[in-house]
């Protein structure tokens, strides 16, 4: 895996070390598949941003990582969350950390917030 240096503080305050690693494995995900994309913290949460504009973000808890697109990006993609497992609120979707990260649904959240935020000149929508 890439050693992601914006990441590292981050990174290093998640204390459970399967934990950690799968986060690290999707932020690194995010920059080899979006090179494009910029990996920021912001509120001492990793995200990815693109032309200043807010593409994806997330967060650790006890039980979940949690994958922030934005409510309208959520309200597109409910379905398709909800037939990979996962539970949802407005704003955001959780990964539990026993389920498979659903690569595919990833990329095409972030492939539609990229496309849908082309000419977006603010952070968040």
């Amino acid at each position: 895996m890439v050693v992601i240096n914006t990441f590292s503080d981050f990174l290093a305050k998640i204390d459970n070390v399967n934990h950690r690693e799968r986060t690290e494995a999707i932020l690194d995900w995010i920059l080899k598949t979006f090179p494009n994309l910029k990996p920021e913290i912001k509120w001492n949460q990793p995200m990815f941003t693109d032309h200043g504009t807010y593409i994806i973000g997330f967060s650790t808890a006890k039980k979940h990582l949690a994958v922030a697109p934005e409510e309208v990006t959520i309200a597109k993609f409910s379905d398709q969350i909800k037939n990979s497992g996962y539970s949802h609120t407005k704003g955001l979707f959780r990964i539990g950390w026993e389920q498979e990260v659903d690569y595919k649904l990833l990329e095409e959240i972030i492939k539609f917030n990229i496309e849908d935020k082309l000419d977006t000149t603010t952070f968040w929508r």
